[in-house]
């Protein structure tokens, strides 16, 4: 089986959601001009996130997205690419998994099952899927920031995917068997 670059793009984008809340701030390097003011996230705040991101990507023949310091790493983009209305969306939508993981199963969601988990992130991602206001958008943030970070983190890039130091020679045609991991430079 063979990618060409095209292919690769277009799985990237994919895999990105087409687009990046804050991709702007991320590209040009600039913070939005509004933010909340005294946005901060407390020790427990991270520890949910970790739980979250290694509920996306949870450790298999590979480390986790928390193995990878996935909490903190949303916390900093949060904080420095946000704007004050996404920063909003995603502390409200924290808040409001918190409480509803909390009422549907009766624990808090660190320290459940990681069935539980899973099976309540993924009815939050068929419902952002099937909703016409496309709600809530806090999912689709959280599978933005857990796949970005993990796969730009030495964890994701060494590990779990194939890593290739730049430079190096170009090679326009890659032939890919099943199970070869994906190629990071």
């Amino acid at each position: 089986m063979t990618m060409n670059r095209r292919d690769a793009l277009k799985s990237v984008v994919l895999m990105m959601g087409g687009t990046m809340v804050g991709a702007t701030a991320i590209l040009t390097g600039c913070a939005p001009d509004k933010q909340i003011e005294g946005l901060n996230f407390e020790p427990e705040d991270v520890a949910f996130l970790d739980e979250l991101g290694d509920t996306i990507i949870p450790t298999t023949d590979t480390p986790g997205a928390k193995a990878a310091g996935i909490g903190s790493f949303m916390v900093m983009m949060v904080q420095d690419t946000y704007d004050a209305e996404q920063q909003q969306v995603f502390v409200d939508g924290l808040n409001k998994i918190r409480k509803d993981f909390k009422s549907e199963k009766g624990t808090d969601f660190v320290g459940a099952p990681e069935a539980d988990r899973l099976a309540y992130l993924n009815g939050l991602f068929e419902q952002y899927k099937s909703s016409e206001e496309r709600e809530p958008k806090v999912i689709n943030m959280l599978r933005d920031l857990t796949v970005l970070g993990y796969f730009t983190s030495e964890i994701g890039a060494t590990q779990a995917l194939n890593f290739v130091e730049v430079p190096g020679r170009y090679d326009g045609c890659i032939d890919l068997k099943p199970g070869d991991k994906a190629y990071a430079i």
